[in-house]
């Protein structure tokens, strides 16, 4: 979804894909894998139809379609639906935890790709369904659906207790099978105890450095793995994970000839070759190297951030995003230490740049300095175009 956003202005196609999703709603609630339906794919009984991570697209979707575009319509016209589908995986959790479906789909183990190898069974589903209790809160709380959140909620703090009870292992600081996807999704999620977290973390930079820094996650996985890596300042791990060549990976595709995204890793042959399921490294395109995010609060970019990561190893980078009210574009020339922003109209950014000394177009710095810290300096920019010089 993210990496497809910020590159296409994809409004009404989303639109158009929920509505697909509603109309192939079945009557007990379940949303299947595709949509519209037109044959029931069900080879290998129902785990090709009735998978909790591609089903809760039904909210997921919706959710985010609303924070890109500001578009309300996408929560109050699939509101009944996303409700239909929460009440539907209730009744197939077992004690709150979900086992059914595709599980990290893809992901790089030792056998053929295919249904998850890496991670224990339960942990992707049950995931995804604390994940859509969470923004199903949200989303009631806006429509004005008081009792509702309430109820999600409750059923929130019940999943996350099942969960915990099921996966965690305490002593090594892991959960079920401790892959990258085991460890990701539930940090990503909220899964996690608060005073466990860090030590999760770590267990995951762990993880991924003994394993010489290759890439195990899949389908699934693989966006949470990046989402994790860099919200706690883990970006070089990410580079590390993707920058080489040699191995399966995004560059391993192009040296077998891939002239688009492939279904594996490896870039098998006898798999698809034009899949788009791995194309999430390019949302850290935009969001880390290129630093561009929306505040918490904020819709349809109207409020966001630049904050661009690598700095050190990537000293150049030139990236732009057309939000709903403009285009947002960020070119940083470190090596000569300029930077040129500009900020679409209605808009405000919070520009993150390294601590130092800066002239705007020529005079000195006049934004007002939101906050400085050791080793950076966040300034409000208005709408407008910016030269930053240092």
């Amino acid at each position: 979804g993210p990496s497809v956003q910020f590159n296409f202005d994809a409004e009404r196609l989303f639109a158009k894909s929920l509505r697909d999703m509603r109309q192939s709603q079945t009557k007990d609630g379940l949303v299947p894998e595709i949509a519209p339906e037109y044959v029931q794919f069900d080879w290998g009984g129902d785990m090709f139809r009735d998978s909790p991570e591609w089903g809760s697209s039904s909210i997921i979707l919706g959710w985010y379609a609303y924070r890109w575009y500001g578009n309300k319509s996408f929560l109050a016209d699939n509101y009944a639906m996303m409700t239909r589908y929460i009440d539907y995986l209730g009744t197939k959790a077992k004690g709150h935890i979900l086992t059914q479906g595709l599980g990290d789909w893809y992901d790089l183990g030792p056998e053929r790709p295919g249904v998850s190898q890496l991670t224990t069974p339960g942990i992707t589903a049950t995931a995804i369904y604390y994940y859509d209790l969470k923004l199903m809160v949200d989303i009631a709380m806006l429509l004005g659906q008081k009792e509702d959140a309430e109820k999600f909620e409750t059923l929130q703090q019940a999943v996350f207790s099942a969960f915990n009870q099921q996966f965690y292992r305490p002593q090594e600081h892991s959960y079920g099978s401790g892959s990258q996807t085991a460890l990701a999704m539930p940090l990503y999620v909220g899964l996690v105890p608060q005073e466990a977290q860090q030590a999760v973390f770590e267990k995951l930079t762990t993880t991924v450095c003994q394993n010489d820094t290759a890439l195990t996650a899949g389908d699934i996985g693989h966006r949470y793995l990046l989402q994790v890596l860099h919200s706690n300042n883990r970006d070089d791990l990410i580079y590390a994970m993707h920058h080489r060549d040699d191995r399966p990976g995004y560059g391993y595709q192009l040296r077998k000839g891939a002239t688009a995204l492939t279904e594996s890793w490896a870039g098998l042959p006898n798999v698809s070759n034009n899949h788009f399921m791995l194309g999430h490294l390019m949302e850290w395109f935009h969001t880390g190297l290129g630093g561009i995010q929306q505040d918490a609060g904020s819709t349809a970019f109207k409020h966001f951030r630049i904050e661009p990561k690598m700095l050190d190893a990537l000293k150049d980078c030139e990236i732009s995003f057309r939000s709903p009210y403009g285009k947002i574009y960020f070119n940083r020339e470190q090596s000569k230490g300029n930077y040129q922003v500009e900020i679409p109209v209605n808009s405000q950014c919070t520009l993150v740049l390294p601590k130092g000394t800066y002239q705007v177009n020529g005079r000195a710095m006049e934004v007002q300095t939101v906050n400085v810290k050791e080793d950076h300096v966040e300034f409000k920019l208005g709408s407008g175009k910016y030269t930053i010089t240092q």
